[in-house]
């Protein structure tokens, strides 16, 4: 009922002895706590925030204009409401160092298990659009230092997610991903592969956990979970998918409206009233207020 019953730190641990595992780490992107909660109920090991759904979801493009109060918000009320572990999408760090040491402990204090930053020019552009920048590597490593610096939770996932493949291609891609290990990251977010051979090449060329990202209409094919396990990944995200099918069907349920008339034809598409009471278990609400506002009222006073 109402929250989560673990704590932020058990989270973490959780995520760090699933990635010590072995298995591919599957995360959906939650698109706001009640599908957070559907992804918990379907089994999946963990919960994906995607900053270009939050971005989308205030109506925006993402083109770095969300801010770090906003973030940790909407971070704050998905990770909460999941045992799941959740792993967010925190850009370039909302800007220097210090910011990035900033962003780090609010996003730690929001309750997520981890979080990465990337490489690129502030303000960053979509990882699967065109006319991305990237920063030197200097500049790449001291937000990565900064970050590691600022946890409190060692256990807090610091993942560094490189853009340059889009830019440099696949040897600079390989090159920044080692420096970013060297450099503290607890793990590696190669953006915008064409390949499992490239997914491959990254694997092999450092020793911590790497994530794919399947992201529909984008840069990379979108490769199944057992073959993407095959070249050894430990986590994948389908960031945007659940957005996407979302808002597919709501489209599709306002054409309805006004082609028909009404819903009627496509009420078996929807989640009925009994699965969502179900999945916000209203039982368990309904058990909490028959235990404690169990009394009656006397007909007098004294």
């Amino acid at each position: 009922m109402l929250y989560s019953g673990l704590t932020p730190a058990a989270k973490r641990a959780q995520l760090r002895a699933d990635l010590a595992g072995g298995s591919l780490l599957r995360f959906p992107g939650a698109f706001n706590p009640l599908s957070a909660k559907l992804i918990q109920a379907k089994g999946f090991e963990g919960v994906y925030i995607s900053g270009a759904v939050l971005a989308a979801d205030l109506g925006l493009p993402d083109i770095g204009l969300t801010t770090l109060t906003e973030v940790a918000g909407r971070s704050q009320q998905i990770s909460r409401m999941t045992d799941l572990p959740t792993l967010v999408d925190a850009d370039t760090g909302f800007g220097e160092p210090m910011n990035v040491a900033r962003t780090v402990q609010t996003l730690e204090d929001a309750g997520v298990a981890g979080l990465h930053i990337e490489d690129q020019v502030n303000p960053k552009r979509c990882g699967h659009l065109d006319g991305k920048q990237v920063v030197d590597t200097d500049t790449a490593l001291k937000r990565i230092r900064a970050a590691v610096d600022a946890r409190r939770d060692a256990n807090l996932l610091i993942m560094a997610r490189t853009d340059i493949r889009a830019v440099d291609g696949l040897d600079a891609a390989i090159d920044r991903a080692k420096a970013l290990a060297d450099a503290g990251a607890d793990a590696i977010f190669p953006e915008a592969m064409g390949t499992l051979a490239e997914f491959e090449a990254i694997r092999a060329a450092v020793d911590v956990p790497i994530l794919a990202n399947m992201t529909e209409f984008g840069k990379s094919e979108l490769f199944r979970v057992d073959q993407l396990e095959g070249v050894g990944i430990n986590l994948v995200i389908f960031p945007v998918s659940l957005l996407r099918l979302a808002m597919g069907a709501a489209e599709r349920g306002l054409d309805t409206i006004i082609a028909e008339g009404s819903l009627t034809s496509a009420l078996p598409q929807m989640q009925t009233r009994a699965e969502l009471y179900q999945l916000l278990d209203y039982e368990a609400y309904n058990r909490f207020d028959s235990g404690i506002f169990n009394f009656t009222l006397s007909g007098h006073d004294g």
